[in-house]
């Protein structure tokens, strides 16, 4: 029988209306790399949170290094030497680098000899030399707060290796990652492969699993498909399995047919409190039926321009003009009713309530209208039936349909809630910032089919996102950003992929 570092056999994990994880087996070789791929809510994070200690398996087994073990905690995974990054980062903001760290595993002094107290200068010590020993260079002192997302990623892995983690767990860790970021992390993977740790890596990103993978390991609605040898499986097999069905990899793109300007922007400029300008004198038009889509490295301030269109960020000057109305100093909701759709970069915190049920968040631009509500009286059963259809139409998986509440659902389908909320309300101007971040490819295909579809009714559409095969695949016209400035606009058909790459690193002629 073949030794595994890691094993479960027979995994049933149930939730309220849904079974997770049906009955899934799988085992786990020393220091190799193992993918686990499937769709939004197939079951993979619910999985690993029980080889993590999160959760606990209804039936089943698990066994380390062939011994049987039951997790009743995460501290009880940690000291088999597991540790886990989540999709969403565990980290306290307004500690320092090295404090979040060596969390509740802190090195300790004594004061005169007598009071205990964490020895800080060591713990900053230890996290620099741990962190230049892996490639993971942070300055121990920093906040939390105060690092882009790429460094707070370092600093959980930094936390696993700092608990001596042998098997590491990465969940969706490339979802919030630039291209650039994202290559960095994967030879930082492959390199903690070569130093013999186990990595499990949580992911519906097929070519990154080509790329570092040994075995994959494909779910499908909580049940396990096959166990796949990487190198011999193609990505179209992988995205069959993976959906349960055959998979459209192509995108039927028509012509475009320009309409009226919609949207003029004009010498925008965005400051941050301190009076910085993160936005510097941009100025865009955007026509109906036009995908206007914003390229650039993230931290550029190409979220800040969308911020300001929506009004959750002013204007420190210029002006925003919709439809030939100038919105600039509008409410949120004033534009909202003048005709624009946000899909936001942070959905857990911008983009829907994270406490309120699936069909509360479905009917949040709604409930204030007829026939939601009516004499200040609102009207559950049309959000129940609006939720419904939502669900069916954009595949929102949910275990208690539109009860559910959204906490409780994976990132990937509270994208798709966000996303099908705001389509639906056909607006003029539909504005998407990282739209398809954390979606399986499945999902991907349909909201590109969706944005060309809004295209193509004649909406305007301002697509901002870090992906760019997105942006090359979707626009019509490109404007890249750097540094707050638009260095180019130009028609999609006239750029190539290496001269938005090079616009994106700041060359003005590429």
């Amino acid at each position: 029988m073949e030794e595994y570092i890691v094993e479960m056999r027979h995994i049933t994990k149930r939730f309220p209306g849904i079974v997770a994880n049906d009955d899934v087996s799988l085992g786990i070789r020393k220091g190799e790399v193992y993918a686990l791929l499937g769709e939004n809510g197939a079951g993979k994070s619910t999985l690993m949170s029980m080889l993590f200690g999160m959760y606990e398996p209804d039936a089943g087994e698990i066994y380390i290094n062939g011994e049987k073990v039951s997790f009743r905690s995460s501290n009880d995974a940690a000291a088999r030497n597991i540790g886990m990054v989540h999709q969403h980062f565990k980290l306290v903001d307004n500690y320092t680098i090295a404090e979040n760290i060596v969390l509740g595993v802190e090195p300790m002094t004594r004061k005169f000899g007598i009071l205990p107290a964490v020895n800080i200068k060591k713990a900053n010590q230890d996290i620099a030399r741990l962190s230049a020993e892996y490639g993971l260079e942070v300055n121990p002192t920093d906040l939390i707060e105060n690092v882009p997302v790429s460094v707070r990623q370092r600093v959980e892995i930094l936390k696993m290796l700092y608990r001596k983690a042998e098997i590491m767990i990465f969940d969706e860790p490339t979802a919030v990652l630039t291209p650039a970021e994202i290559d960095f992390l994967l030879k930082i993977i492959d390199g903690l492969r070569k130093s013999g740790k186990t990595i499990i890596l949580i992911t519906h990103k097929i070519e990154e699993i080509k790329q570092i993978a040994d075995r994959c390991a494909i779910l499908c609605r909580g049940r396990l498909v096959d166990v796949l040898d990487v190198k011999n499986a193609s990505v179209r097999e992988m995205a069959n399995m993976m959906v349960g069905r055959e998979v459209e990899m192509d995108l039927h793109k028509s012509p475009a047919n320009f309409r009226e300007t919609v949207l003029k922007v004009s010498h925008l400029t965005v400051e941050n409190e301190n009076h910085f300008p993160l936005v510097k004198d941009v100025s865009f038009e955007i026509r109906g039926g036009e995908i206007f889509a914003v390229a650039g490295v993230s931290g550029n301030g190409q979220t800040q321009i969308a911020d300001a269109i929506t009004g959750l960020a002013e204007a420190a000057s210029g002006s925003i003009v919709l439809k030939g109305k100038d919105i600039t100093r509008l409410s949120i909701r004033k534009r909202t009713q003048e005709g624009i759709s946000y899909i936001p970069e942070d959905r857990q915190r911008t983009g829907v309530v994270m406490d309120f049920s699936l069909e509360d968040n479905l009917a949040l631009r709604r409930y204030y209208r007829e026939p939601y509500s009516g004499r200040g009286i609102l009207n559950f059963g049309e959000f129940r039936k609006n939720a419904e259809l939502l669900i069916d139409r954009y595949d929102i998986r949910s275990g208690q349909g539109p009860k559910t509440i959204v906490r409780s659902m994976s990132g990937g389908n509270q994208q798709k809630a966000i996303v099908g909320r705001e389509i639906e309300e056909h607006a003029d101007l539909i504005i998407f910032v990282q739209p398809t971040r954390g979606l399986d490819i499945g999902a991907i295909k349909n909201i590109h089919k969706q944005i060309l579809k809004e295209r193509d009714r004649g909406a305007a559409i301002l697509l901002i996102s870090l992906e760019l095969s997105e942006v090359m695949e979707l626009a019509d016209t490109i404007g890249v950003i750097f540094s707050g400035e638009i260095l180019k606009t130009a028609p999609a058909g006239s750029l190539t992929r290496n001269e938005v790459g090079s616009y994106m690193m700041g060359v003005r002629e590429a």
